[in-house]
């Protein structure tokens, strides 16, 4: 406004600002305000302190996970907006990446409402050194989350599945032939899920296998989330020389992610957390 009076100023025009805003039907609050200088940002600084500490013991943490640490481990009652907006203040956060709009086919979730009605299963890689690449089968639970048994070998055979299975029936059941009926085991349609030795022992043990629609991975969700996580907190902060190194460090990230670590769609419970509470209920 006041550059439109100072043009007709300089025409020889002398209109008031009242005038000006009358034609252009402003009102004149619009036409005196002036922004003023914004205040610099205020940084808690001793809660930054404790997030660059948690940062540096786990450097893979985005903004729920610091915050959730923050909240149910440590105990500091604090919002997550703030959380948010120190980390972005300090540039501690990654850009978003941009999300396309791809066709997707009617999906099947893999979540569950009560445990041991579906299992979840894939396969996943580490670098072990002078051992090479080596392959990583987790079992889940589709209900708490909760890693019930894994393998890490040096290949990808149907072998390494079924060590992983074995180990989830006897951690929930204490035996391998005592699930119970009509349970599900969800994974993709791999070789090694699909070939007649890992079929013959699943059938055995008295699972029954469900494949994903192929190209469709987000109904294996749980599972892919599961080795997404293995991947930024477990893989890639860590440099092992051997499978046996590989293996010792497994296990402790394992019993940490069961027992220790929140999680968000369990209410940021940890899967032992939620396996209580289901216990009693049912009790």
């Amino acid at each position: 406004m006041k550059a439109v009076r100072s043009t007709l100023l300089t025409s020889g025009i002398e209109p008031s600002l009242t005038k000006l805003c009358h034609w252009f039907e402003l009102s004149r609050s619009t036409a005196y305000y002036e922004p003023k200088d914004p205040k610099p940002p205020v940084i808690d600084e001793e809660l930054a302190g404790q997030i660059k500490e948690l940062h540096e013991a786990e450097p893979f943490l985005g903004v729920r996970g610091t915050w959730s640490r923050l909240r149910f481990i440590k105990g500091i009652l604090v919002n997550r907006k703030k959380v948010h907006r120190i980390m972005k203040l300090k540039g501690w956060t990654l850009p978003k990446r941009e999300t396309g709009s791809r066709p997707r086919v009617e999906t099947n979730k893999s979540v569950t409402e009560t445990p041991n009605e579906r299992w979840a299963t894939d396969l996943g890689n580490i670098f072990c050194g002078d051992d090479g690449w080596c392959v990583f089968a987790p079992v889940i639970d589709c209900c708490k989350r909760e890693v019930l048994g894994h393998a890490l070998e040096l290949t990808g055979k149907s072998k390494t599945a079924e060590r992983a299975l074995e180990e989830a029936l006897l951690t929930r059941f204490g035996t391998l032939h005592n699930a119970p009926e009509g349970m599900l085991l969800r994974h993709d349609n791999g070789l090694v899920f699909g070939s007649r030795s890992f079929r013959a022992v699943v059938k055995d043990y008295g699972l029954k296998q469900e494949y994903i629609t192929p190209y469709t991975p987000q109904q294996n969700g749980l599972c892919e989330r599961f080795i997404k996580t293995f991947k930024e907190e477990f893989c890639w902060c860590n440099r092992f020389s051997s499978l046996a190194e590989a293996r010792i460090a497994l296990a402790k990230f394992i019993d940490h992610y069961n027992k220790t670590r929140p999680h968000q769609a369990l209410n940021y419970q940890t899967p032992n957390q939620r396996n209580q509470d289901l216990c009693k209920i049912a009790a």
